[in-house]
């Protein structure tokens, strides 16, 4: 049978997966390899040094910088609160007494004979680092983090917003080409990662949002809603920093666009179960897709690789999607794979493959304007 190789999303019911978990700065891992963890728990924790605040305790009593160490009552290591007095003259009428005092609560870092100046420190901002997924503990990376493995359904989407959730899988859209309206979401779905059909509205958005929907996932989105969520034009797709609830993730593009069956099905299948979603989308060198991760029960596990994924193998019947005009988020099957080069409408030679579309349309398209989506 012919077959070829092509780039794609990962649609899987079952696979195994890794996600690394690393903390931005040396501090202390908190389980052990073999653990098993929630997507909630902490599995490690650093702390980012405070801030720092100066105080100018020579100009502020009048004296030489040389001399400071005489006039201050506190030490460096030792803390200090807001509005503590550190340093003082202490002259033979007190009321011509000059005081310094410190204006945040923290720790007196350093005394500068030189400059005269004071640092202070405040307390440190505790980093906790959480699992992000229900899985056991593969790998421990000292001081840094750990290696997260599970088993389960696996979801690529095209493009997402907002950063890591967890919650459970509920369905509101009925099919894959259904469009809510704001009367569709209720309070059963707070906390909840929602499939959302082929088009969510700015106004839908806005309703999961007075909810507290963890996530939506949809075939599509209007890159105007999505303009007037973020407040700036997307441009180069790196997102995954916004603060935002729910979550967003396209499975297919912008506009309303049907989410493939396969996707849908998946999803639909594993309603009620726990899940992990993360809408960070890099489309450069060392891609990211959003993903939701759906971990199966127990401890078993299969390493298959998912069909869809890059470099994942083309063959005649695989499911494919258009990325690209003229049909772009079309969905069709592999009808044949034609061997060598053809010339094409643009007048290039490229390799080309059939698609057949639901009605039995074919049509002959780059490889490079398709992917696939699973099998």
């Amino acid at each position: 049978m012919a077959h070829g190789y092509t780039p794609g999303l990962r649609v899987a019911a079952r696979t195994t997966l890794r996600r690394p978990r690393r903390l931005p700065l040396a501090g202390r891992v908190l389980v052990g390899q073999g653990d098993r963890v929630r997507a909630e728990d902490v599995v490690a924790r650093a702390e980012l040094p405070g801030d720092v605040a100066t105080v100018n305790v020579v100009n502020q009593l009048g004296i030489a910088p040389g001399d400071i160490e005489d006039y201050m009552l506190k030490r460096p290591g030792e803390p200090v609160r807001q509005g503590e007095v550190i340093g003082e003259t202490r002259p033979f009428i007190k009321w011509f007494r000059s005081q310094a005092a410190s204006p945040i609560d923290g720790t007196l870092e350093s005394v500068s004979k030189i400059t005269g100046q004071v640092m202070i420190r405040s307390a440190p901002r505790p980093v906790d680092l959480r699992a992000y997924v229900d899985g056991t503990v593969a790998e421990v990376f000292p001081d840094e983090g750990v290696m997260v493995e599970t088993t389960g359904a696996f979801v690529q989407g095209i493009l997402g917003i907002g950063g890591e959730v967890s919650g459970q899988v509920a369905v509101a859209a009925r099919g894959p080409d259904v469009v809510l309206g704001p009367q569709d979401l209720d309070v059963t779905l707070a906390g909840r990662i929602v499939v959302a059909g082929a088009l969510v509205t700015g106004e839908v958005y806005r309703r999961a949002a007075e909810l507290g929907l963890a996530a939506l996932v949809c075939g599509g989105f209007h890159d105007s809603d999505l303009r007037a969520l973020l407040g700036y034009d997307l441009g180069v797709a790196i997102t995954g920093h916004e603060d935002c609830r729910p979550i967003l993730i396209m499975t297919e593009g912008f506009g309303r666009m049907t989410m493939a069956r396969k996707t849908y099905d998946l999803l639909a299948a594993h309603a009620g179960q726990r899940a992990s979603a993360n809408g960070t989308t890099q489309i450069r060198a060392g891609v990211l897709r959003p993903e939701i991760l759906i971990p199966a029960a127990g401890d078993a596990a299969l390493g298959a690789v998912a069909a869809g994924e890059p470099g994942s193998e083309l063959r005649v019947g695989s499911p494919v999607r258009l990325i690209r005009e003229p049909g772009f988020g079309r969905l069709g099957r592999v009808g044949a794979l034609p061997p060598g080069v053809h010339r094409v409408e643009s007048e290039a030679q490229v390799r080309v493959v059939e698609v057949e579309f639901p009605g039995g349309e074919r049509l002959t398209i780059p490889r490079a304007n398709i992917e696939v989506i699973g099998d």
